[in-house]
């Protein structure tokens, strides 16, 4: 179904990350992909020792991840905080002619999530804000312009950003200020899904996730508890990654029709109070 066709995959921090299973399914279907994470980069001035250590760390983990999961899959660094890393990936995969189909948006950051801590809206900081704004929604737009622009996402593609329903409406656990984020992230999608559709025929979708554990964002923010209740909220119970990966790479199949949809894949966990 995706032979002769490259994704950029975005968000994998190890093996158990939900673009890991979206980039596993990718290679099953026939496609191939370029796996990006964080690490230190040529952009990145005057890190301390311990922010340095930090993403070192990171970036080690994420290629011991992908080679073990991936095989030999490429890997870039990314960091969309920084304008001229994002600008340099575009510039890279242009020179090495590599033409992609599509990408996923699996990026999230939220400093006011601490151990498991949510902070109460009233107290998130006008940085705070930002920051989660710039790197949870912003940043699909800067990497979607710098694809596009470089030439390199090609007329037909298929752009796909995970979601959560606190993206509309209050959760029974405390997700504040990344449902904001998630909210921006998802109206910039369909917006995205309007002007690339009429650019070049690319298409843009959300996914709406179930509650989930496995991954570091989950574990960041959730208790077992958490995804007992919405097991038994939805009719369903919860989805697998893999039902997330079956989605995504659903829409990610060429000369599809579907665009500006924001899709749940989450056992019907949307549906009740």
């Amino acid at each position: 179904m995706l032979q002769n066709k490259t994704f950029l995959i975005t968000g994998i921090a190890d093996k158990y990350s939900l673009a890991m299973y979206v980039a596993k399914e990718v290679i099953k279907q026939g496609g191939k992909v370029i796996c990006t994470g964080l690490g230190v980069s040529e952009f990145h001035k005057d890190l301390s020792e311990k922010a340095q250590g930090f993403l070192n760390k990171n970036f080690n983990d994420f290629k011991l991840a992908i080679k073990q999961e991936l095989g030999d899959a490429r890997v870039e660094i990314l960091d969309v905080t920084l304008e001229a890393n994002m600008q340099s990936l575009a510039k890279k995969l242009k020179d090495d002619n590599v033409k992609i189909h599509g990408f996923l948006h699996a990026i999230a950051m939220d400093k006011t999530i601490r151990h498991k801590e949510v902070k109460p809206l009233l107290q998130v900081t006008k940085e705070e804000f930002c920051d989660t704004m710039d790197v949870s929604a912003y940043s699909l737009i800067r990497l979607a312009q710098y694809l596009f622009n470089y030439k390199i996402l090609q007329p037909g593609s298929s752009i796909c950003s995970i979601s959560y329903i606190a993206a509309a409406k209050v959760t029974f656990h405390p997700y504040r200020n990344m449902s904001i984020a998630k909210a921006a992230l998802e109206r910039i999608t369909i917006e995205l899904a309007d002007e690339l559709g009429r650019m070049n025929g690319t298409r843009a979708n959300v996914v709406r996730f179930s509650t989930y554990m496995g991954s570091k964002a989950g574990n960041a923010t959730l208790n077992t508890s958490d995804v007992e209740t919405a097991n038994k909220m939805s009719p369903l119970g919860n989805a697998s990654p893999q039902d997330l990966a079956n989605e995504v790479v659903h829409l990610f199949r060429p000369n599809g029709r579907i665009t500006g949809e924001i899709r749940h894949v989450d056992g019907g966990y949307h549906i009740t109070g």
